[in-house]
């Protein structure tokens, strides 16, 4: 690591300053790239893409896990033991928890920090709560961009926690290698309450409290949902998806998810299917930008702010359908 710390205290870094950093596990010049990918303000998009290309070619050795999960299922509780755990085998985990957006103050809610204290103290973990920004698929928006730079800077595995589940969760599985859905017992009726399109994309479900006199239930429910997998396909071409317990209290099952991780991971790898998904991924990534430059791009347009408000009338109004006034408001722009 450089000798001269004094420049990560610097107010103003270069993108020499970031990189280093970066690449020498410097913890708060990593903090400080992953807020300059995401803010928004013209001035460090430019120097954030440049980031990003530096560091690029440093990036992506890495197991990417997305977990989430029904609310109240215990997902900090579940990554702090787990987290543990992988950390003990000697590896380096970053954290990328998603928090819900206050609609007030636009911030972060949760704090996950405070909810991980354990591995929060270890120098080989870093955990970064972001808010969602209210973005579908429970997904902050430079997500993508922090990972790649907590793999530059030596983190092996990463954890991508979603705000919970439901139809639009499935955009971590854009991003990660491996998806894990938190259940709780009581099989049955959390069977018929979760989105089947949850279930379609995980690479395992987990039971979590499965401990004192839960664990029979837990082990009720693990059966009911092991049974349901039998009607749907596997999220991973390759992979059997199955249903394990475990307790984030005690421990008990949390060394096998993690071999149930790696199995996945060399199974795949040595069929191909780990990096054609990669590639995969990294398209719909592209698709996903051009999606967002588009509609700002159309938003922006004076035109279309001039107009606008008149077009949402007439459709708030029925005297206009909402497809004809978009083809009005497209139409303007020249194309």
């Amino acid at each position: 690591m450089t000798s001269n710390s004094s420049i990560y205290k610097k107010q103003t870094l270069s993108i020499d300053d970031y990189v280093d950093g970066i690449l020498n596990k410097n913890r708060m010049i990593l903090a400080r790239a992953i807020t300059l990918v995401e803010s928004n303000a013209k001035e460090h998009i430019k120097i954030a893409q440049e980031l990003m290309r530096r560091i690029l070619p440093y990036s992506g050795n890495s197991i990417r896990i997305g977990i989430t999960g029904v609310p109240g299922v215990g997902k900090s509780s579940f990554i702090e033991t787990l987290g543990a755990y992988i950390l003990e085998q000697g590896n380096k985990l970053a954290v990328l928890a998603i928090d819900p957006t206050s609609s007030i103050s636009g911030g972060s809610i949760l704090g996950d920090k405070t909810r991980m204290e354990k591995i929060s103290r270890d120098e080989r973990c870093f955990i970064r709560p972001s808010p969602s920004g209210g973005m579908l698929g429970g997904v902050a928006r430079k997500t993508r961009e922090s990972m790649l730079i907590c793999e530059a800077a030596g983190f092996d595995i990463i954890f991508i926690e979603t705000v919970g589940v439901g139809q639009n969760e499935i955009t971590v599985r854009s991003m990660v290698d491996f998806f894990l859905l938190l259940m709780l017992s009581g099989a049955g009726d959390e069977l018929q309450g979760i989105k089947k399109g949850i279930i379609e994309i995980a690479d395992a479900i987990l039971i979590n409290k499965a401990d004192g006199p839960n664990k029979p239930i837990a082990e009720l429910a693990r059966n009911e949902y092991e049974r349901a997998l039998h009607y749907i396909s596997s999220a991973t071409e390759g992979w059997k998806t199955h249903v394990y317990t475990c307790s984030a209290l005690t421990g008990e099952g949390i060394s096998e998810i993690w071999d149930v991780i790696q199995d996945f991971k060399i199974k795949t790898k040595e069929s191909g299917i780990f990096a054609s998904h990669r590639n995969s991924q990294r398209l719909e990534w592209l698709h996903r930008i051009i999606d967002e430059h588009l509609k700002y791009i159309f938003f922006k347009h004076p035109q279309i702010a001039e107009s606008l408000p008149s077009f949402e009338k007439l459709v708030k109004d029925g005297k206009i359908s909402p497809a004809e006034a978009a083809e009005k408001l497209i139409n303007l722009l020249g194309i």
